[in-house]
């Protein structure tokens, strides 16, 4: 036997697989499923919630597997952490990333913690794609090998003392090897569909969910010019992005894009696309997996949201938890509040809040 691991199930196809990997490698694998929504009436094409559907999906496979399995009601513990965030950061006008976040409070951090002490757990593993590595003794995430799969920016505020007991079974593997494998096996859930949108918005867009649910007033603005000209009104903060050309009910001569959402004065600002472009990028709450000192400028690069091309740095200056990194060329600007992800080569060496 190779020790206890605990895998977090969520009822789908990646999760399953990976609980599937670690018992064929000989590990005593407890599966954990968390309960985060009382919701019944998601829309099974959307796939987007941690309903009480999910729950039976990740028993039923616990089952086909022959393991242990636990159900923890962590609703509430969502709702504070991850959701009221999500809420009070458009209050301010920012833009978050939730999954991040959901990473580190609830669903990686939080329960890697948990199951150590609770369940007497060696390892905790998730369906994530992602692998790891061994830096200097620093345990590092580090980029999945399928690319277009790669889910290590999501893991950026992780507590790195919860990397240390992590296991990615499916970090050395493609999405569609996986799914292959979920039907060798016959799992239960082998056709299930991803999961894409934001878990507990239920296919909507965050204004709509914010709107509907009446959670923080949605104000009609000024949409002004960067140089100053007033040119409309937008229907409220929490439908914009930095970045964003369409949908904006403006004309112009030039193609105009969102270049800063002003939460105190409840305007955005546009103008033509070279206003969109920085040098740098600041970031608060600065989270470190490997030490300054063994960072190699050279090798360097930051990702401002999921999916983008990695970046390079020509400059990097730390101050407490805050950091300034300088571009070797302009980039489009990041959304504050997002999250920006830095890496030495493949392996993710710090994370923080973009300000």
């Amino acid at each position: 036997m190779r020790g206890t691991v605990a895998v977090g199930m969520s009822g789908g196809v990646d999760s399953s697989v990976a609980a599937l990997l670690l018992k064929e490698k000989g590990y005593n694998v407890i599966g954990v499923t968390l309960k985060l929504s009382s919701a019944n009436n998601c829309d099974l094409d959307i796939q987007v919630c941690c309903s009480p559907q999910d729950i039976k999906d990740a028993k039923r496979v616990a089952n086909y597997l022959g393991i242990e399995h636990y159900v923890l009601d962590w609703e509430e513990l969502f709702r504070k952490e991850v959701i009221d965030y999500f809420v009070e950061s458009y209050r301010e006008g920012l833009t978050p990333n939730p999954c991040v976040f959901c990473n580190r409070r609830v669903k990686t951090g939080r329960l890697a913690k948990y199951v150590k002490v609770f369940l007497n757990a060696d390892y905790f593993a998730t369906g994530h794609y992602i692998r790891k590595n061994l830096v200097d003794s620093f345990h590092l995430i580090r980029r999945g090998l399928d690319k277009k799969k790669d889910q290590s920016y999501f893991m950026a505020l992780l507590e790195p003392e919860a990397v240390d007991i992590l296991l990615f079974p499916l970090g050395e593997l493609t999405k569609e090897e996986v799914r292959k494998i979920a039907q060798e096996y016959k799992l239960p859930v082998s056709s299930k569909k991803d999961s894409f949108e934001i878990c507990f918005t239920y296919g909507k867009t965050p204004g709509e969910f914010l709107e509907e649910n009446s959670l923080i007033e949605i104000k009609k603005g000024k949409i002004k010019h960067i140089k100053g000209e007033i040119l409309g009104e937008h229907r409220g903060l929490a439908y914009y992005t930095i970045g964003q050309r369409r949908g904006l009910g403006i004309r112009w001569n030039r193609p105009l894009y969102v270049i800063e959402k002003d939460g105190k004065t409840n305007t955005i600002i546009v103008g033509e696309e070279e206003f969109l472009y920085t040098d740098s990028v600041e970031a608060n709450s600065l989270n470190i997996f490997l030490p300054y000192e063994k960072w190699k400028l050279d090798k360097i690069y930051v990702q401002g949201r999921y999916n983008q091309n990695p970046i390079p740095v020509e400059e990097i200056s730390i101050e407490q938890d805050r950091i300034k990194i300088n571009f070797k060329e302009p980039q489009k600007k990041f959304a504050p509040g997002q999250i920006l992800a830095i890496y030495q080569g493949e392996d993710l060496i710090a994370g923080g809040v973009i300000s």
